[in-house]
């Protein structure tokens, strides 16, 4: 098992680094690693004809794959831009919605009239024809 070893030189000054030290880091973890778009896509073909040999249903899962691999990519800030249309949408659903409550309202309280109405004219009619069978007897 490996020991962690102290730096004993903690006081000493270091010898500054020249721009070519400190330019060497960052072209060796740059662009410089990362494939071009020829061979990205050279790749990707020859993954996908295997892929259609074994199976052409992989395909599509493929395909998916890719684009969610590369949406991040290219697809920035789509919640920023998607927010305004998002906004626009759930107050016009909200519109909608109120508009349609009090139509539905209104069309309740009508029904409501028109019961009470007809149940005030069979309370009429029945105590109309009552009232002379009372009065015979």
């Amino acid at each position: 098992m490996a020991k962690f070893k102290a730096d004993v030189n903690v006081g000493a000054a270091k010898s500054p680094a020249t721009s070519a030290e400190l330019d060497e880091p960052e072209a060796a973890g740059g662009d410089a690693d990362a494939p071009d778009i020829g061979t990205t896509i050279a790749t990707i073909g020859v993954i996908g004809v295997a892929a259609a040999l074994f199976d052409v249903a992989l395909i599509p899962g493929m395909v998916i794959g890719v684009a969610a691999a590369y949406a991040p990519k290219y697809v920035t800030n789509l919640g920023e831009r998607l927010t305004p249309l998002f906004n626009y949408t759930v107050r016009g659903a909200y519109k909608v919605t109120r508009s349609a409550r009090s139509a539905v309202a209104e069309a309740q309280e009508r029904m409501h009239d028109i019961a009470a109405e007809v149940e005030a004219e069979e309370a009429a009619d029945l105590n109309g024809a009552a009232a002379p069978a009372h009065a015979a007897s």
